[in-house]
């Protein structure tokens, strides 16, 4: 046995001087050390020495194994060695050639929008404050003088949640109103941004999903003539100095009085109604706001009284915005992460 681990040394030593690469050197490994490999198959026969003979012979076998294992360990630093030096001379880095262009992304329109409307807000002295998008009714409806009858309790209207009876996906972010108010004192100034859901179809005018952009002041002098120099001063901040800005009434179950609040339309070409305009329809507006002074059962049903208190509140939405900002006729087009279209909008 002795010669054969002998000869068992030589051959592996033989073997690791020929291997040129790392699949070589583990070839080398399995035939002479692997579970069923040469060295294993020698001590099998161990038992059939006598009981002196094994001592030696079994030092002798680790003696080959680790003899074998160092000779391994050689072999794969020399051809990772080589395998590194060929690498260094074929794949050499021509410094004269262009560089290639990694595109870089920026923000998406609809969220670019609305920065710059919570911008505008935050500098009249604002705070922004972001909620949850699942509901409950009492904050979705109940507490913003929604009754129980209301149409946009409907299902038509509102996603209710499978298996949950009082949880559903917000449909405005007036919610956030409530819990603001709920949890702070006056006086407050607050914008709200965020994603809200109806029960809609998705065509160029509509989608189930869009985005909000909501606010609120409430104090002890606050009057609907803040509303309007609020409103104003910030639309025309967004589409130019000379906008026309005119206010027309209007009903929501969460304000009294309520308002529609327009502008003067951005695509007609003369700055007059124009009867082709795509845009206006040639009416020469553009419906962009609903507002109102927050409605007194609004104030009670968060602990503030009306007769001490007063607010107005807001919202309009940002993807109608994006649409009119960037003249754009399919709402569409701001979901389909088509980078052709994002690509046009750096930011």
């Amino acid at each position: 046995m002795r010669e054969r681990l002998a000869a068992l040394r030589a051959e592996a030593e033989a073997a690791t001087a020929a291997c040129r690469a790392p699949e070589d050197v583990e070839a080398v490994r399995v035939r002479f050390l692997g579970r069923k490999g040469s060295l294993n198959a020698i001590l099998r026969g161990l038992g059939a020495l006598p009981p002196a003979e094994r001592p030696q012979v079994g030092a002798l076998a680790n003696e080959v194994k680790a003899a074998i294992e160092a000779r391994l360990a050689e072999a794969a630093e020399r051809v990772g060695r080589a395998a590194l030096a060929r690498r260094l001379a074929e794949e050499r880095l021509d410094v004269t050639m262009p560089g290639r262009g990694r595109p870089r992304g920026h923000v998406h329109p609809l969220r670019a929008v609305e920065d710059e409307v919570i911008d505008v807000f935050v500098a009249m002295g604002f705070r922004v404050v972001e909620g949850p998008e699942i509901e409950d009714e009492f904050h979705n409806f109940g507490a913003l003088n929604f009754p129980p009858d209301h149409p946009a309790r409907d299902m038509q209207d509102t996603l209710f949640l499978a298996g949950a009876d009082d949880c559903l996906l917000r449909t405005h972010t007036s919610p956030v109103q409530i819990r603001v108010m709920r949890s702070t004192t006056p006086p407050l100034r607050v914008v709200v941004p965020g994603t809200v859901y109806r029960r809609d179809e998705l065509d160029a005018t509509h989608s189930p999903m869009f985005h909000q952009v909501e606010g609120f002041m409430v104090d002890e002098q606050v009057s609907f003539a803040d509303l309007k120099g609020v409103l104003t001063h910030a639309l025309r901040r967004l589409f130019g100095t000379r906008a026309g800005v005119r206010f027309r009434p209007s009903f929501f179950p969460f304000t009294e009085p309520s308002a529609e609040v327009d502008v003067a339309c951005v695509r007609c070409p003369t700055g007059a109604p124009e009867a082709g305009c795509r845009v206006c329809r040639g009416s020469g507006w553009l419906e962009i706001v609903g507002a109102g002074m927050i409605h007194p059962n609004v104030l009670r049903s968060v602990g503030y009284d009306p007769e001490a208190v007063r607010g107005f509140a807001f919202g309009m939405g940002i993807d109608r915005l994006a649409q009119l900002l960037y003249g754009l006729e399919d709402l569409r087009l701001f979901f389909e992460n088509d980078l052709r279209f994002l690509a046009q909008f750096p930011g």
